[in-house]
């Protein structure tokens, strides 16, 4: 489970990388080319499409990290656990 987390915010980061590198702060890019067919009263909707998947890909892969954290958290806890147990397992053992 720890290791699908982990590809999807792989993913998620590189389709980041990839709507980010689409769009343009000075008004060009993606939404220039389509800006006559996606007018609505004037208005541009690629670039409001354009942003929020960009802030849902951010909030995604901050939400994964977390999960990812709690994750890896609980496996180190419970790796070690069996450890510290086994050691004194071994120690009770070797002092009868």
């Amino acid at each position: 489970m720890f290791t699908l987390c982990v590809v999807l915010i792989i993913l998620a980061s590189i389709v980041l990388a990839f709507v980010v590198l689409i769009q343009n702060p000075k008004g060009g890019g993606l939404a220039s080319n389509f800006a006559s067919s996606n007018q609505v009263m004037g208005v541009r909707k690629t670039t409001d499409v354009l942003e929020k998947t960009t802030w849902g890909l951010a909030a995604g892969i901050i939400l994964l990290c977390f999960v990812c954290a709690f994750m890896a958290k609980s496996e180190y806890n419970s790796i070690h656990g069996d450890t510290n147990t086994q050691v004194e397992q071994t120690t009770d053992a070797a002092e009868e």
